[in-house]
């Protein structure tokens, strides 16, 4: 089954406020009509309708600079790649040149938008220097004769940019939150399904050993006691079902597990192994919080007897601080005592509820100890 999910935007529900988002932007080309109205006055002379054609062609790249930056930023992209965003900087830069060289000083309304854009697209480290060389281009400009100082309109080339600056901060905001919601939302699900493969080995792997014991014992009997070998048999049925029941638990979440239900467990486990047992008679002395993980303990600790230790006998001893299985074999592993996935799970039970694993080689055997201090 596919889990693949939707690519994640910054957009999320507000596909209306996406909708007006360009006629907004698009409200702010108003002050292009000053250089279009110059030049359709002089639409008898080329350079008026070139001024027309370039001051067209400048709202219409600036429309597609803001509509594709918005669009990345939805989709989470703080900035375009560098190249893009130079080609974008350089379009209007030279659509913005055509304009005031064939319509004159009312031209000079294209740098207001220049700067917006070198804010939205560049790096700060790039744009900062760019408009700052565009407000003092802008100034320079009003020595040329019959035009009128230029202060107006670099103050209005510095206030837009700083706007648009306090726009793209709050929207890198938004970006790095809504990325760090999406981390923490990965990280959930690799925490759950690094639970769900922990308690399914714990759980298949305590049942299908137990299984697998008593179906080498039903075979050994089969020829020699039919009786004993029926009551195995129903003991693997039983112990199936059992198995099923506990899949079934973990997959709908319930993992709470009964300490003297284990105990229970344990000791029909290992007297199917012919392991002699010594296991308590009761669990009243742990205390509530630690019954579950104790549970998981003589789990763990039993299963890794019968699969791994070879033992003649098997003890479980419970404490109201600690849990402990010890055996007189040799060890997981086969005495090379390496910790399999069950014991990282029990481990990491274990530092959840504040308790330490312990685990020790004995001679012969080996103890696994779970103890909070």
């Amino acid at each position: 089954m596919s889990t693949t999910s939707p690519e994640p935007t910054l957009a999320g529900s507000s596909a209306a406020m996406g909708r007006l988002g360009p006629w907004f932007a698009a409200i702010w080309l108003f002050f292009l009509l000053s250089p279009l109205l110059d030049g359709w006055a002089q639409r008898d002379q080329v350079s008026g309708v070139v001024g027309i054609l370039a001051t067209l062609a400048f709202a219409a790249v600036y429309m597609v600079v803001w509509v594709r930056t918005r669009a990345d930023r939805m989709r989470l992209v703080a900035q375009p790649p560098l190249p893009q965003a130079l080609a974008y900087v350089a379009t209007l830069v030279a659509l913005g040149a055509l304009m005031v060289a064939c319509v004159g000083e009312s031209g000079l309304a294209s740098t207001v938008y220049v700067g917006v854009a070198c804010v939205m697209v560049l790096d700060l480290r790039v744009a900062v220097p760019m408009v700052a060389a565009l407000i003092g281009i802008v100034l320079g400009l009003g020595s040329v004769e019959g035009w009128g100082s230029q202060v107006g309109t670099a103050f209005g080339v510095m206030a837009a940019s700083v706007a648009v600056f306090g726009l793209r901060t709050v929207l890198s905001r938004n970006i790095e939150l809504v990325r760090a919601h999406q981390e923490n939302a990965r990280l959930a699900v690799d925490n759950e399904r690094s639970r769900f493969a922990r308690d399914l080995h714990d759980i298949l792997g305590h049942s299908l050993t137990v299984i697998t014991v008593k179906a080498e014992l039903a075979q050994r009997l089969l020829d020699v006691d039919v009786e004993r070998t029926r009551a195995e048999l129903a003991d693997l049925e039983r112990l199936s079902r059992d198995a099923l029941t506990d899949v079934r638990r973990a997959v709908q979440g319930y993992r709470e597990l009964t300490l003297p239900g284990e105990l229970t467990r344990a000791r029909a486990a290992l007297a199917a192994a012919e392991i002699d047992a010594e296991l308590p008679n009761s669990a009243d002395e742990v205390p509530t919080e630690l019954r579950e993980l104790f549970a998981w303990t003589v789990r763990e600790g039993v299963t890794n007897v019968i699969r791994h230790s070879r033992a003649r006998t098997c003890e479980v001893r419970l404490t109201p601080t600690s849990a402990e299985v010890v055996d007189d074999g040799t060890g997981p592993g086969g005495g090379t005592a390496t910790a399999g996935s069950g014991l990282a799970g029990l481990r990491e039970r274990a530092a959840a509820a504040g308790a330490t694993v312990v685990t020790r080689e004995l001679s012969p055997g080996y103890s696994l100890r779970v103890v909070r201090p």
